[in-house]
């Protein structure tokens, strides 16, 4: 008995053989198409490309080679499902062909499209490099900087089989306006591995806020202030401009905080100017409503304890996207609610002064979906940054964004939306669309304007939608 089961599986070593010489050589292959010494040298000439049909062919015949082997490779699979279901070798024997079929597909998927339409008697005809970008080819190969080849190309799992997350490698993903920014990306990535990094945060907000974001990572040491001090306790850090040694200043215009929290300075930014001024501006914001003019009850502001009392004990965590030094955070810790501030850094250091205050920042464009999981936050607040100045498709975009990570009942505070009087129908209809339960809801003429612009302030919630 012994005997027949021997013979019956005899084929499987002698096929463990081949399959295993075919990996090797594809993976020889693929180490040699990633690894060549084109990596080296200028890779963006004409004369890289002027031997296009032999690279081309390779490319199909691998093609065709690896389409054999996965078709083999599956007839196996399915012959061995047949075996007698007492044998115990027939499910490792298929759980092996099943990872070995994994690792050539994912080589199969890195390889580059071959279109039958370049074809001339079967053979790829000379395209000019310009034109094969645009055909699938390897994204890396755009770039000359060699980090960020090696950051854009996929990263397949070391152990060859699929990771607890259901993929067989790492795609690591840049934002697509970093093509059209290749100076100064490959500027960005241009550094010396385990050296410390230039100070060139502006240059990395630049090219986030023009579309290459997500930014590709660096491994090189971020830089530091020289004299970095303990930062204040949190009894006292809330409402106390921080030590200036805790900020980089090189890239602003104001060397210091006593600068930016004076209204006579030049500050070199203009949205949210009086931010800084924490005795002034700051520390009576959203708990005494501010009127434009003093003879008149008209005011765009809602009052924190207005809004909690809307759904008490409702209202636990959220964001702020705004343009602020995280004053709503901490007036909104007060009242034991986790406030997440999405800002960037426009003229001033924003992200450095709400860490130092003990909140929680988050370096985030508008660019970018948030890095939320849908129905999750329980209020979302916006002030001094979705304005006039918005497109009404981005303005879409954004909105239903924030619809998908707040929870049913959740709260959208929109907090002194302004724009042209004449455009404000059209913003309206846009925050209409969300179908949203009306709390509170008000226009006011912006007086310092000339009459020409508005004051828009809503609070809404999102329905429950149990579908």
């Amino acid at each position: 008995m012994d005997i027949k089961k021997l013979g019956k599986y005899s084929r499987a070593p002698s096929f463990f053989f081949v399959v295993g010489s075919l990996t090797l050589l594809v993976c020889i292959a693929t180490l040699s198409k990633f690894y060549s010494l084109r990596t080296f040298v200028i890779s963006d000439t004409f004369c890289n490309f002027s031997n296009p049909v032999r690279d081309g062919s390779a490319d199909k015949y691998m093609k065709q080679t690896l389409d054999t082997v996965i078709q083999k490779i599956k007839e196996e699979i399915n012959n061995t499902r047949d075996l007698p279901d007492e044998s115990s070798h027939g499910p490792r024997f298929s759980a092996f062909l099943v990872d070995i079929l994994g690792m050539i597909e994912l080589v199969q998927e890195s390889l580059p499209h071959i279109d039958t339409s370049e074809l001339q008697n079967g053979e790829p005809h000379a395209v000019h490099p310009l034109v094969r970008r645009k055909q699938n080819s390897d994204a890396a190969e755009y770039f000359l900087i060699e980090e960020i080849r090696k950051y854009v190309r996929i990263k397949p799992n070391r152990l060859r089989k699929q990771n607890f997350m259901g993929a067989n490698g790492t795609f690591t993903s840049i934002g697509h306006s970093c093509f059209i920014m290749k100076k100064e990306l490959e500027e960005y990535m241009d550094y010396d591995i385990g050296d410390i990094c230039q100070d060139d945060w502006r240059l990395a907000q630049k090219l986030m806020v023009h579309g290459c974001d997500p930014l590709p990572r660096r491994r090189c040491l971020s830089r530091a202030p020289q004299l970095y001090t303990k930062p204040l306790p949190i009894s006292e850090s809330l409402w106390t401009l921080p030590d200036n040694r805790n900020v980089r200043w090189s890239q602003y215009l104001c060397k210091n905080f006593s600068c930016l929290a004076n209204n006579v300075t030049r500050k070199g930014f203009f949205k949210c100017a009086d931010c800084f001024n924490f005795t002034h501006h700051e520390l009576p914001r959203w708990i005494i409503p501010e009127y434009q003019d003093p003879s008149s009850n008209l005011t765009a502001d809602f009052l924190i304890t207005e809004v909690l009392d809307l759904n008490p004990g409702e209202i636990r965590i959220g964001l702020d996207f705004s343009i602020g030094t995280g004053t709503f955070a901490a007036r909104m810790r007060e009242h034991n609610v986790t406030i997440v501030s999405a800002s960037i850094n426009l003229g001033a250091p924003f992200n450095e002064m709400i860490a130092l205050r003990g909140l929680i920042p988050l370096y985030l464009t508008i660019n970018q979906r948030l890095p939320f999981f849908d129905n999750t936050l329980d209020l979302i607040h916006t002030t001094r940054f979705l304005d006039g100045w918005i497109d009404f498709v981005l303005l879409d975009f954004v909105l239903y964004d924030w619809d998908r990570v707040l929870r049913p009942g959740g709260l959208l505070w929109i907090d002194s939306f302004f724009c042209l009087k004449e455009d404000l129908n059209d913003y309206l209809e846009s925050f209409k669309m969300l179908r949203y339960k009306k709390h509170k809801w008000v226009t006011i003429p912006k007086i310092d304007k000339d009459d020409k612009e508005v004051f828009f302030s809503a609070v809404l919630e999102k329905p429950p939608r149990p579908f």
